[in-house]
């Protein structure tokens, strides 16, 4: 299995293009607030949710103005989630993307809004005026199920909840599946619905986004147990030191490592009716699953 193309001529692309899309949306002015919501979002990042809505967006023929608010969204949403994982009261991680914490650098009340405000700019960028209001609507659907109880915030408790027992596996599973899976599966499916794909497509291509949503995190527990510091850009081993139920405390470094390859077979599996249009999407679960940050 060939390594991921990190420096992949479509990845520059395409995160010099979410980039301008969250320059646009993000506020401007030294305002404290503004400035703790711009470090959170635009101090680096591998950017792969908003990727992926661009990639399966191309699929479905949808307009690249109308996919720059839907990527802008999971990235948003994505970032907020990260200054609530580390703050004291989460997982207590003071180092992010190689760089202070947004808690540390700020403070805490301050983290705890500018995450707030994050997630309420996600859904803003996903009702904006410019959209059809079909794709509006579905768009904040998935977006809301991926943040809510049955997605990020159910899945972080079921984290929490992990850090006091082993987990058995379908509880493991369930955890990953909502925790980081689910804005992975809603990148993918806010693209395929985006412009016209089949329902055919739309099916193949939502079961690529569950796949590789967990394969990802999956790949994420084993460079917390392998990977220095200095290359994850966060505290590398904090899982172990909290404690945490994860695929290798479960399973062994080993059986993670397969089984996040089989998750990236069966992702591979989903597309190929699609063919040579979902190349984008196999290089993005490539460097999801075979990363070393």
């Amino acid at each position: 299995m060939r390594p991921p193309a990190c420096g992949h001529p479509m990845a520059e692309r395409r995160a010099a293009q979410v980039q301008a899309a969250l320059e646009r949306v993000l506020p401007a002015g030294d305002d404290v607030l503004a400035e703790a919501m711009r470090y959170a979002v635009l101090g680096g990042g591998k950017r792969i949710r908003p990727r992926l809505v661009y990639a399966a967006g191309s699929v479905a023929g949808a307009e690249t103005r109308h996919l720059d608010q839907a990527a802008a969204a999971v990235e948003l949403l994505h970032c907020y989630s990260l200054v609530h994982d580390d703050l004291p009261a989460m997982d207590d991680d003071d180092l992010r993307r190689g760089r202070p914490s947004v808690h540390v650098r700020f403070g805490e009340a301050t983290a705890i809004l500018a995450g707030d405000a994050l997630q309420a700019l996600a859904f803003e960028a996903v009702a904006h005026e410019d959209l059809p209001p079909t794709v509006a609507a579905n768009w904040t659907r998935l977006l809301a199920k991926a943040a809510g109880f049955r997605g990020m915030v159910g899945g972080q408790m079921l984290d929490l909840a992990g850090e006091q027992r082993a987990l058995a596996h379908s509880e493991l599973e369930a955890m990953h599946r909502r925790k980081t899976g689910a804005l992975l599966h809603a990148a993918v499916l806010m693209g395929a619905v985006g412009g016209n794909a089949s329902a055919a497509e739309v099916e193949a291509l939502s079961r690529f986004g569950a796949e590789i949503g967990l394969a990802f995190q999956i790949r994420d527990d084993v460079l917390d147990a392998t990977a220095e510091t200095t290359v994850l850009g966060k505290p590398q081993g904090s899982d172990a030191r909290q404690g945490k139920s994860t695929y290798v405390s479960v399973f062994g470094l080993d059986a993670a490592r397969t089984e996040a390859e089989r998750r990236l077979r069966n992702a591979g599996d989903a597309l190929a009716t699609i063919g040579d249009r979902a190349e984008d999407l196999r290089e993005i679960a490539r460097f999801a699953v075979l990363r070393e940050s």
